[in-house]
C-alpha cells in the first residue's frame, strides 16, 4: 500500500459550491452540485413546499453512482456512525492500526470543522480525505464521491467513511456503502436504540464501546441490545473498550469476512 503524502480537504462551503484542495496547493476546484439543502421553504403563496424528497432523490442517485465506482473497483464501504463522544475515531483509529498490514485501507473522515481527526488517520500512514461540512450534520453521497475520486483507491481495497457525529441526519442519506456501523456506547445510556429508531434500524452492526466503564456506570447491555433488536432482529453487536482493548479481536475478524475480497 502506497503511503499518503498530504491530507485531501473538501470544504463544502455552502449549499451548490464544493472546493477541493490539499495541503500543498492553494489553488481551488468549485464542482456545482444543483440542489440545495434546506428541507422547505415558503411560495409567493405562503404555502410551505417541502424539498426533502428531492433532496433524497439526488443523494439516492449518487449513492447509485457511488455503488457502481466500488463494484467496480470491488471495493467494500463500511459507513461508520454515532452521535459525538462515542469514541467513534478511537475505535477507527485503533482498527486500523491493527489491521492495516492485513488489509489496504482508505479512509474518508467527515467533520463540521477542523482536520484533527484526519490528522490522526494520517499519522498512521493510511490515505486519508477529510470532508468538512461546515453546517450540515451529515454526508452525502455527492460528498463522498468527490473524496473518494481524490483518494483513487487500489482494487480490492477497503473504504473506511467516518460520518459527522450525529445519530438522526445520516441515518436517511445512502452514501452507496456496503454496511453501516453504528456506535454507541455505555456512558450514552442504554436507550439510544429506541431514541434514534431510524439509524438502528439501517444498520448491520451495533459496537457498544468503553465496556471498561460498565461498573461505574448505570448501563444495562442486555437492555440496549434488546431495544436495537425490537427495530432490527438482526443486528450484529460487538462490545468492546477501544481503551483497553477488550473485545476487538471479534470485530476485527467479522470486519475482515465482511472485506472478503480485499487485498488481505
Amino acid at each position: 500500500m502506497c503511503a499518503p503524502n498530504q491530507v485531501n480537504k473538501i470544504i463544502i462551503s455552502k449549499p451548490g459550491e464544493v472546493k477541493d484542495h490539499t495541503h500543498d496547493h492553494h489553488h481551488d476546484h468549485e464542482h456545482e452540485h444543483h440542489h440545495h439543502h434546506d428541507h422547505s421553504h415558503t411560495d409567493s403563496h405562503g404555502r410551505v413546499i417541502e424539498l426533502g424528497q428531492d433532496i433524497m432523490q439526488f443523494n439516492d442517485l449518487g449513492a447509485a453512482r457511488n455503488r457502481g465506482y466500488f463494484d467496480a473497483k470491488e471495493l467494500k464501504a463500511f459507513n461508520l456512525v454515532s452521535s459525538p463522544g462515542s469514541g467513534k475515531t478511537s475505535i477507527l483509529e485503533k482498527t486500523l492500526a491493527d489491521l492495516k498490514d492485513e488489509i489496504s485501507f482508505y479512509v474518508i473522515e467527515g467533520d463540521q470543522q477542523t482536520m484533527n481527526d484526519a490528522n490522526r488517520i494520517d499519522a498512521l500512514n493510511i490515505p486519508v480525505s477529510q470532508i468538512n461540512t461546515g453546517a450540515l450534520c451529515h454526508l452525502e453521497s455527492d460528498m463522498v464521491y468527490e473524496a473518494v475520486k481524490s483518494l483513487n483507491p487500489a482494487p480490492k481495497s477497503v473504504l473506511m467513511i467516518e460520518n459527522v457525529g450525529n445519530l438522526v441526519c445520516p441515518a436517511k442519506f445512502n452514501l452507496g456503502e456496503d454496511y453501516r456501523i453504528v456506535i454507541v456506547s455505555t456512558t450514552e445510556g442504554d436507550d439510544k436504540p429506541i431514541k434514534y429508531p431510524d439509524m438502528f434500524e439501517g444498520s448491520q452492526v451495533c459496537i457498544i464501546n468503553k465496556t471498561d466503564l460498565l461498573p461505574y456506570l448505570n448501563f444495562d447491555m442486555e437492555k440496549a441490545k434488546d431495544y436495537a433488536r425490537r427495530i432490527n432482529p438482526s443486528i450484529i453487536f460487538f462490545e468492546v473498550s477501544a481503551t483497553t482493548g477488550a473485545g476487538m479481536e471479534k470485530w476485527y475478524d467479522w470486519l475482515k469476512e465482511a472485506a472478503g475480497n480485499s487485498n488481505m
